[in-house]
């Protein structure tokens, strides 16, 4: 079974070369506070876009991470490449605010099955055909918080598109995928992440998953909802390894530097 490695280090100012697999990064803003760090994923990022609201977000709270500076020079620095969504939240003055910059509005307003996150999931994947879709890694800022219906929506996204790499993101955790399929290797960030950690199977059970480097390890240990799920977990060094039965989600905390 082939091996895929993870790590964090998107949350670092600059992402140490030779550093686990070479990604290309995609930002999608949701409607949700950002994240303290959010300016740092807008750098390390090669395609940003806003869902729906989440232009209210970055219009609204961008200046407010730079107080020294003149809140319209920060609002067109960090001007979204596309806007998308079915435009029930974002407001007029910020839609006509990014519009005027040049920034693509694609409004699926005609599109009630989806969610604003899966319609941006599905253009940054058709965006990038020429992109080995292995070395995509698209984080998503403020996917966690708020209603509970949205955040179970986002969660339901990292399945929805599992061959893909998608890092769910608030100021306090992260969260993404570990398909079945693979055995996974995942370089714990000790500067900027940890120790608290979480591995939780959701849908179905697993019947067995192993796992080193935590501080309660599993050993072809079942995890169900009814019954043991690893949560309040805690990393005891830089790298933890799992394998499983079934997909599981890893979470992990964010230390607030």
């Amino acid at each position: 079974m082939d091996l895929m490695h993870h790590s964090s280090t998107f949350l670092l100012p600059t992402i140490p070369l030779h550093h686990g697999p070479s990604l290309t990064y995609a930002l999608v803003v949701l409607n949700q506070t950002l994240p303290r760090f959010a300016p740092l994923l807008w750098k390390h990022a090669q395609l940003r876009l806003c869902a729906d609201g989440g232009a209210n977000r970055v219009f609204d709270e961008m200046p407010l991470l730079f107080p020294e500076e003149d809140a319209s020079d920060v609002r067109r620095r960090y001007k979204p490449d596309v806007i998308k969504g079915d435009m029930d939240s974002i407001r007029k003055e910020v839609l006509d605010f990014y519009s005027s910059l040049g920034t693509e509005i694609i409004d699926k307003s005609h599109d009630q099955d989806t969610t604003d996150l899966h319609k941006c999931i599905t253009y940054i994947r058709d965006f990038t055909p020429d992109v080995n879709k292995s070395s995509l890694c698209i984080l998503v800022a403020g996917a966690l918080g708020g209603r509970y219906d949205h955040e179970m929506g986002n969660l339901n996204v990292l399945y929805c598109f599992s061959s893909l790499r998608i890092v769910l993101l608030s100021d306090d955790s992260l969260i993404y995928l570990l398909p079945r399929t693979l055995h996974h290797e995942i370089h714990i960030q000790t500067s900027v992440e940890g120790p608290h950690c979480g591995l939780i199977p959701i849908g179905v059970p697993s019947r067995s998953s192993t796992t080193t480097g935590l501080r309660w390890n599993l050993n072809n240990t079942e995890m169900r909802f009814g019954g043991l799920i690893s949560s309040s977990n805690i990393v005891v060094g830089e790298k933890v390894t799992v394998q499983s039965d079934t997909d599981l989600l890893w979470t992990i905390s964010i230390k607030k530097l």
